[in-house]
């Protein structure tokens, strides 16, 4: 069984270590830092750590001003927060002036469990994608977190990570190399693209495991960077396979599914099918009832990818 890693306790600890490499690194907390794990980062430079109590506008605006300073500031609160009690300062404070900020939002996605929909975001990469200015990230397992959160402290403009609440399988090894903007295909095939972000890269392998001894070539592409997408990894795929599937832990609106369906209609139209949460608000329960309950588990993946390949021999 795979190693199992919260990509929130891969983030605490990444940004611990970034702290004793470069002085300009600060973290700004709204009164979560034990979940989102900035608590690591607190007790080791509490000059440098920030918490603003249930007050997410007033961090965000405050993260702006200290990147107009020169400073590398986090900030960290849940992805539900992030995403809407501070809308307004990440779309006019950060984004419009493209300051130097970096979102890490921690309890993305339905996998928060018995908090129930009031504290699970199934919305937040779509209210994120569409602001102009920002790169949007959800890496997939503890290693591309660590790896990504050195990428985002060097790179120059606005992000929004996204990061969730339990531990997942690790994907990748040490070895892996992040590059903000590029998906990666983690096995190759020919028969369909499955695209994946999250949590729903490791279950999209294990479809493609289900796949395989039925015969079925099955290509999984990791797409962590929501935005910018990398659009032509996305068609030199579909290219091989004509057909596609989107997996995310995430409303199907507005999200990866929607990114991937809007470069292919505009450069090559193939039958795609989209996983990810309906159109509804999700209940409280266990994560894998949740992931079951609402179509997200790797059997699901695989029956999109039989339904898209069944779509492309028909318009043969």
């Amino acid at each position: 069984m795979a190693e199992k890693i919260a990509t929130r306790d891969a983030y605490g600890d990444t940004l611990l270590q970034l702290g004793k490499e470069n002085p300009n690194v600060v973290v700004l907390d709204a009164d979560l830092s034990k979940s989102t794990k900035t608590n690591v980062f607190a007790k080791a430079f509490p000059d440098r750590h920030f918490n603003f109590g249930v007050a997410e506008a007033n961090m965000i605006s405050t993260a702006a001003g200290l990147a107009t300073c020169g400073k590398i500031p986090f900030a960290s609160t849940f992805a539900v927060f992030a995403s809407g009690r501070a809308w307004d300062q990440v779309r006019m404070s950060v984004c419009y002036p493209e300051l130097n900020v970096k979102i890490v939002a921690t309890h993305g996605g339905i996998t928060v469990g018995e908090d129930g929909a009031s504290h699970q975001a199934n919305e937040d990469i779509a209210i994120m994608r569409a602001l102009p200015n920002v790169t949007v990230i959800v890496p997939a397992d503890g290693v591309e977190t660590k790896k990504a959160v050195r990428a985002i402290a060097d790179y120059v403009g606005p992000v929004y990570m996204r990061l969730g609440r339990s531990p997942v399988p690790v994907v990748f090894d040490d070895g892996y190399d992040f590059m903000i903007g590029k998906a990666v295909i983690v096995r190759p095939g020919d028969d369909v693209s499955i695209f994946a972000c999250g949590i729903m890269t490791a279950q999209a392998l294990e479809a493609a495991e289900m796949l395989a001894s039925e015969g079925v070539s099955a290509e999984v592409v990791n797409v962590s960077t929501i935005k910018p997408l990398d659009a032509e990894t996305v068609l030199d795929s579909v290219r091989k396979t004509g057909c596609a599937v989107s997996a995310e832990e995430h409303s199907i609106i507005g999200g990866l599914g929607s990114a991937i369906a809007e470069v292919l209609i505009d450069a090559y139209p193939v039958p795609m099918e989209r996983v990810g949460v309906p159109d509804t608000f999700t209940e409280s329960g266990k994560p894998n009832e949740l992931l079951k309950k609402y179509g997200m588990t790797s059997a699901d993946i695989a029956g999109a990818a039989r339904l898209a390949m069944q779509h492309k021999r028909e318009r043969r």
